[in-house]
């Protein structure tokens, strides 16, 4: 894998894996290879969103390499410790599934001052209305450039349904449309650094349907 471009045999094994229906002969997870894909595609689409973001905030926004898993979203849901702020989106034509965008709190806040003029200091960990409204939009529009970039790998329209937000203030708040408990996800985290800002720590998922 080179650069922004993906083989033709890698493009084939990808959607292979993203248009299949789910079932028990999965158990096993995804292989290797699809994880270097997935990995491959992740890097290539977060780093969009990330110039998305940089163009946004007018500062530089770089991210770190992303580590692939598979999990179910009740295994994925056991590891955080709310709040979170999460924007989901559903693929309607060229993908099957559903893409999911994970920030914490604090960092969203920092994200929605910074857009606000401010300098990123003494972030809340609650978010006022119009905090909600502005790092939904950043969130959005990184999400956004993410699918524009996999239309261009995979030289076919990818279109999303508009986005859906919401906040988990608790564990027994985090739930996602359409997807149960044992739905396996493929996971991708990775660190985004803010010019003059800490890293944060973001992390979108793949659903597939």
């Amino acid at each position: 894998m080179g650069d922004n471009f993906l083989s033709q045999e890698e493009i084939d094994s990808l959607l292979k894996k993203s248009m299949e229906v789910d079932n028990m002969e999965e158990e096993k997870g995804i292989s290797d290879e699809e994880k270097d894909i997935m990995g491959e595609v992740g890097n290539i689409s977060m780093s969009t969103a990330a110039t998305a973001l940089s163009t946004l905030l007018n500062k530089a926004v770089n991210i770190t390499t992303p580590q692939v898993l598979t999990t179910t979203f009740k295994e994925l849901v056991a590891e955080f410790e709310t709040p979170y702020i999460l924007l989901q989106v559903q693929f309607e034509s060229g993908l099957r599934g559903t893409n999911v965008l994970l920030m914490n709190i604090r960092d969203a806040s920092i994200i929605a001052n910074l857009m606000m003029g401010g300098d990123g200091s003494n972030p809340n960990e609650e978010l006022s209305e119009i905090e909600l409204s502005a790092v939904s939009e950043a969130m959005n529009q990184m999400i956004g450039s993410a699918s524009t970039a996999i239309s261009t790998m995979l030289s076919r329209p990818v279109d999303i349904d508009p986005p859906f937000t919401q906040i988990w203030n608790s564990g027994d708040e985090m739930s996602l449309q359409g997807i149960a408990n044992d739905t396996k996800i493929v996971r991708i985290s990775f660190r985004l650094n803010i010019e003059d800002s800490e890293q944060f720590y973001v992390q979108p998922g793949l659903h597939k349907n």
